[in-house]
């Protein structure tokens, strides 16, 4: 049997006013191509479809017309869990009908009802073939509750605490699953959340939208009884903790600048019985996108060489020259033009720094993030060390209520 392991679409996500919406139709198109070919059975998507809880009719659009696609192919199941951007109502709501069509929707937990979350795929046959624990982002309410007076300590204890139980309720039904169906059936789990050690990327949004809510968790905390741990969240494809069973597919393509000329890719996990083996399959550029920095003959320079190549990229720049360019946005587009490139974001550095200090008067909130701004204020502040980190503890668990809120429900 073949799966394939996907996550973080962010269908619907600009980068610096830009949107991408033939990124995503070309990465969708050649997904459902890959499953053609790779003669996938079973698709996971683990978390993080949109990229906010109100997704625009475009990528509505997208997703619903990708669904249709893969349900009238020899995939057998897809089963999509929410993340922490995506709406769990939104998700949810349709979730009757696509069942009809073999796609899973598990659009948020209820810690009531585990076994909401194990589901049973069966093949062509009608024969059970796979049990899957589909856990979806599990939010703070979900898995902790808050009492009086409580320490920074406790609540990251209640929190891992929490994480660990909640998959442990969901192993335990789904072994007893698999003993009543008779056979060695696999066991592959989902997850969106932050794991200890996890790589992230500058400018990839990862920092700023899981703030407070899941603690980082130890690979430890995960049953033994999982064959595959198909995890969501972070962008850079890895392994937790040296594991082939336990990984992070990554994003499909660069979310921020940060990301430019990392190789994405999505996962295929072949079972031979309860035996999973892993091959990363590697997803096309669609979009070039390329941070260049340095003085100005630095950049120049790479600029005439992206320009001799037919670049078609979007740019960011990053001036770090000693001289002080107040033209540097009109070299830029002299360098430009005629050329299939295009600017997105210049950053002077030189004069940021040397001129304006602390001010930053060239920023647009484009350049912050809700937390810089938080920390800059809190640096105003002469406050005691243990004070200060109190204090951004309760700003990210604000953060964190705010982000975890449907917005969509009732």
């Amino acid at each position: 049997m073949n799966l394939l392991h996907t996550s973080d679409w962010h269908l619907g996500r600009a980068l610096y006013g830009r949107k991408r919406y033939e990124e995503f139709a070309a990465f969708l198109d050649w997904l459902a191509d890959t499953i053609e070919r790779e003669r996938i059975d079973v698709l996971l998507v683990a978390g993080d479809v949109f990229d906010t809880s109100a997704p625009s009719n475009r990528a509505q659009g997208l997703y619903y017309r990708f669904l249709c696609r893969v349900a009238a192919s020899s995939c057998r199941h897809v089963v999509v869990v929410a993340g922490n951007h995506d709406s769990p109502s939104f998700l949810n709501a349709p979730r009757e009908l696509l069942k009809e069509l073999h796609v899973h929707v598990v659009g948020s937990s209820t810690p009531d009802h585990p076994e909401d979350e194990v589901l049973v795929l069966r093949n062509a046959q009608d024969a059970p073939e796979l049990i899957v624990c589909a856990v979806p982002y599990l939010r703070d309410r979900d898995i902790r509750t808050a009492e009086a007076g409580e320490s920074i300590e406790d609540k990251e204890r209640k929190l891992t605490e929490g994480i660990r139980d909640h998959y442990a309720a969901v192993a335990a039904l789904a072994e007893e699953k698999r003993s009543r169906l008779g056979g060695d059936l696999p066991i592959v789990a989902t997850g969106h959340l932050f794991a200890a050690g996890g790589r992230t990327m500058d400018g990839d949004g990862v920092r700023e939208l899981y703030v407070g809510s899941l603690a980082r968790v130890a690979a430890g905390i995960f049953p033994d009884s999982f064959d595959y741990l198909a995890l969501g969240h972070l962008h850079v494809p890895q392994r937790v903790s040296g594991s082939a069973t336990m990984r992070y597919s990554g994003s499909p393509i660069a979310m921020g600048f940060g990301e430019a000329g990392q190789q994405k890719s999505v996962c295929r996990v072949t079972f031979q019985d309860r035996a999973a083996s892993v091959e990363r399959i590697e997803v096309p550029l669609f979009q070039q996108l390329e941070c260049v920095r340095g003085d100005w003959d630095t950049i120049a320079g790479r600029l005439r060489e992206l320009a001799a190549t037919g670049g078609q990229g979007w740019l960011e720049v990053v001036y770090e020259g000693d001289e002080i360019l107040g033209d540097l946005r009109e070299r830029l587009e002299a360098a430009i033009a005629d050329t299939g490139m295009e600017i997105l974001r210049i950053k002077n550095s030189r004069i940021i720094d040397s001129v304006l200090g602390q001010m930053h008067a060239e920023e647009t909130l484009d350049d912050l993030d809700v937390h810089d701004v938080f920390a800059r204020r809190l640096a105003l502040e002469n406050l005691p060390e243990e004070q200060r980190q109190e204090l951004l503890h309760a700003y990210r668990e604000t953060l964190s209520s705010l982000h975890d809120d449907d917005l969509r429900a009732e």
